[in-house]
């Protein structure tokens, strides 16, 4: 969802670092072949997370949710060289395609796939991550908090994606909405949370950065 004018935003695109081929290609190909392709994060979001990644420049990724694994790769280009990124996705459908690509950005080595409800893989990780993204199912969005806290330490950063969730966030919640109702309980949590400081940027729908202190 775009939040400011379309012409104003073609403007920002344009004048952000260009999209890599490889990164292209899977664009194309989740659009051609994969349902709901509006759920990659796409050129002018990746480019931000591959900044941000670059800036912190992590050890330890992980990410919740990965889909076609474009945000994945995104966040790899800032990793280090002897860095792991560990990507959970419920889909085991998508595998073959994230791996295919993963291969060939040469990162593939260092990206380990993950298949399977994130609420139970992440208790099984055994590492302390630098850098997460959250952009997977919203009604668990504040139990994933939970289980990563534990895995962070001073000055990682949590990214969290959807947090503005179309503007849902300013409506009354309709009857039934347990994402809306999801959201707005995590923007609450992440805000108030004494371990973390935090912003949120209204970027496409809604991007918060939260750093442990």
């Amino acid at each position: 969802m775009h939040f400011i004018p379309d012409e104003l935003d073609d403007y920002v695109v344009a004048h952000s670092q260009k999209e890599p081929e490889l990164l292209q290609q899977l664009d194309r190909e989740t659009w051609q072949k994969i349902l709901a392709p509006r759920m990659l994060s796409g050129h002018f979001q990746g480019r931000i997370l591959s900044m941000i990644s670059k800036l912190i420049n992590p050890k330890n990724i992980l990410e919740i949710g990965t889909y076609t694994g474009y945000s994945a790769l995104c966040l790899a280009e800032g990793m280090q060289k002897e860095g792991e990124l560990h990507t959970i996705d419920i889909n085991e459908e998508l595998y073959d395609l994230q791996r295919k690509y993963f291969d060939k950005s040469g990162f593939g080595n260092q990206i380990i796939q993950h298949i399977g409800k994130a609420s139970e893989v992440i208790p099984t990780l055994q590492k302390t991550f630098d850098l997460v993204f959250i952009d997977a199912d919203k009604q668990n969005y504040p139990n994933y908090l939970e289980l990563i806290l534990p895995k962070l330490k001073k000055g990682s950063v949590i990214l969290s994606d959807n947090v503005l969730w179309s503007g849902k966030v300013l409506e009354p919640i309709a009857k039934g909405d347990k994402d809306t109702k999801a959201i707005l309980l995590y923007n609450k949590l992440i805000n108030e949370h004494p371990k973390l400081e935090t912003v949120l940027l209204p970027i496409r729908d809604g991007l918060t950065i939260s750093r442990v202190k």
